[in-house]
C-alpha cells in the first residue's frame, strides 16, 4: 500500500508542478491565454495587493489557512514515518517453553525457507520474505519454475515440506503464505 501511495503523491505533486510552470511558461512567452489564465502577461504577479489584502478581516480565514496547513503537515509526518516502517519482519518469537520465549532472526528462517524452497523439484530460484508481526509472521514466497515442472506438485511440496517444517521449527500454530509462481523464460524445442 505504501507503494500505491508514494506513486499517487508524486504523481500529484508532479503534475502541479508541471501545471504551474506551464503557466508560468506560457505567460511569460507572450502568448495569449484565456482571461481565466492565472498568469496574463510578463509583469503579472502571483498574488496581487488586493488578493492578499481581500480576506484578512474575515473571521474564519485564519483559522481556515493554520487548519489546512496542520492537516498538511500531519499528513506530510505521517508519510515521512512510513517511509521507516520494515516491511520486512527482523525477527520471530518462539515459544521456548520457559515462558519467555526466545527471538530468531528473520533473515535466518527467510534464508532456510529459501533453500528448502530451492531444492524443489522443478524450482530454479525461490526468494522468501517474512511479514507481519514476529508473534505473527506471514511469508511471501516467489518462486521461478523450471520449463517443465508442474506448478500443482511444487506448490503441493512448498506447502507440505518447506513451510512445514518452517512452521514446526519455530513452534508456530500457523503460517499463512502468499506464494507466486512464474515460469522461467525458454526457447522452443525444435522438432527436426
Amino acid at each position: 500500500m505504501l507503494r500505491v501511495v508514494n506513486r499517487v503523491l508524486l504523481g500529484l505533486a508532479g503534475l502541479v508542478l508541471v501545471c504551474a510552470g506551464g503557466a508560468v511558461l506560457a505567460a511569460g512567452a507572450g502568448l495569449s491565454v484565456p482571461s481565466w489564465w492565472p498568469y496574463s502577461g510578463r509583469d503579472d504577479v502571483l498574488l496581487s495587493g488586493a488578493d492578499r489584502d481581500r480576506w484578512r478581516d474575515e473571521g474564519w480565514w485564519w483559522p481556515a489557512v493554520i487548519a489546512a496547513l496542520a492537516v498538511l503537515v500531519l499528513l506530510a509526518l505521517w508519510w515521512l514515518l512510513a517511509q521507516f516502517r520494515r516491511a520486512r519482519l527482523a525477527e520471530v518469537l518462539v515459544d521456548s517453553g520457559d515462558g519467555e520465549g526466545a527471538l530468531l532472526r528473520g533473515r535466518a528462517l527467510e534464508g532456510v525457507l529459501e533453500s528448502e524452497a530451492q531444492s524443489l523439484p522443478g524450482v530454479s530460484r525461490a526468494h522468501v520474505m517474512l511479514t507481519g508481526r514476529r508473534s505473527a509472521p506471514e511469508a511471501r514466497v516467489g518462486l521461478v519454475l523450471e520449463p517443465h515442472a508442474a506448478p500443482g506438485a511444487t506448490l503441493k511440496g512448498l506447502t507440505e515440506e518447506a513451510l512445514a517444517h518452517a512452521r514446526d521449527s519455530a513452534g508456530l500454530a500457523v503460517l499463512p503464505a502468499e506464494a507466486r509462481l512464474r515460469a522461467t523464460r525458454h526457447g522452443a524445442r525444435r522438432v527436426s
